[in-house]
């Protein structure tokens, strides 16, 4: 245990309520906290579970009083910490924590395989079944998992990690400090086929997958290799579990893409684009730089820079809002809509009749 008055120079944060001497011993989410841990609170919507945590202490945003965060001085609620960014000071808490990764070991396991002309960088490590194909370029300190494998002609970036069981096809190239997770496969051939005689004919795939420096590439994840030309995701950018690319799409630098995000061929994504869960986008259009799409949003055309888009077919937030305010109020409409039929039938037959309506 240290007192929480030992964290505050780490964080950055100043004591908003409670003692300085409060003793923490670990880290917790707000709804599993308990004695001597410490949360963080982020965003407006969990104020109900800061006000039920049991967390010794918690994070919090500046510029508010205690009593906007339900802190009572009588007592039974945790001490605050009030700083810049209460997520991303947590991930600090998180590392002082959190005991440390079992650290690599540089070496070749004897049961890994390795084809002719493997060039290894210094400090490498490769761990039992890895296979790594011929004329492959491994870079300083990299991670190769068990049951990888590196296609030939490949080269991984120095400081990558391949963990186990991705696979990367051939030739493709893979930046400095990229992080690859279980079940990914990199470079497998794009969808592509044409009709003759009734038959789907094969379109050989000869192209190639870019991955630029400091992306990470989550569980799952399946990036096509271009018909020709390349298949390229931009450095910094993130990608989720269960994320597809089809062949030829270009992903920009720092994008973010959810899980289940699936690409169409041909796309281009521009900078700092985020796509949210299980966005669908066509093939062949275009999203500009900083643009959103939220989640499950089916995007058929092109998206302008700095724009917001949800529904399906995405549409601009605006415009999405007023028509999801129309759809709410159809069930009213259609019974305001039965009832002028009926007057309208009425009145018809009245006037069928020769009688003058009342």
């Amino acid at each position: 245990m240290t007192p929480l008055s030992s964290l505050l120079p780490t964080l950055g944060g100043d004591l908003l309520a409670g003692s300085p001497d409060t003793p923490i011993g670990g880290v917790a989410s707000l709804a599993e906290a308990g004695a001597g841990e410490i949360s963080f609170f982020g965003n407006p919507k969990y104020l109900p579970a800061l006000k039920r945590s049991r967390a010794a202490a918690v994070l919090v945003p500046r510029g508010y009083p205690p009593e906007a965060f339900g802190w009572n001085p009588d007592g039974g609620t945790p001490a605050l910490v009030a700083v810049e960014n209460p997520s991303l000071e947590f991930a600090k808490l998180v590392e002082r924590f959190t005991p440390q990764p079992i650290a690599d070991v540089p070496g070749i396991d004897p049961t890994a395989v390795l084809g002719r002309d493997v060039r290894l960088g210094r400090d490498v490590c490769i761990r039992p079944y890895a296979v790594i194909e011929d004329g492959a370029e491994i870079g300083d300190g990299v991670f190769v998992g068990a049951h990888a494998f590196i296609g030939a002609g490949s080269t991984v970036g120095a400081g990558s990690r391949i963990y186990p069981h991705v696979t990367i096809r051939e030739h493709s190239r893979i930046g400095q400090r990229v992080i690859i997770h279980s079940g990914t496969v990199i470079g497998g051939d794009g969808f592509g086929f044409e009709q003759k005689d009734g038959r789907h004919v094969k379109i050989p795939q000869t192209g190639i997958v870019q991955i630029d420096d400091d992306v990470e590439i989550g569980a799952n994840v399946t990036i096509d290799r271009a018909r020709f030309g390349r298949t390229h995701v931009g450095e910094g950018t993130k990608i989720d579990n269960l994320v597809h690319l089809a062949h030829n799409v270009v992903v920009g630098p720092h994008c973010l893409l959810v899980a289940q995000v699936g690409i169409s061929g041909s796309t281009r994504l521009g900078k700092y684009v985020t796509l949210a869960g299980q966005v669908g986008v066509v093939g062949h259009v275009e999203i500009g730089d900083e643009a959103v799409v939220g989640a499950q949003g089916g995007v058929s055309k092109s998206v302008h820079p700095k724009t917001v888009m949800w529904g399906c077919p995405a549409e601009p937030l605006d415009k999405f809002k007023e028509l999801h305010a129309y759809r709410g109020r159809l069930p009213k409409l259609v019974e305001r809509v039965k009832k002028l039929e009926a007057e309208l039938a009425e009145l018809r037959a009245l006037l069928t009749q020769g009688e003058t309506p009342a």
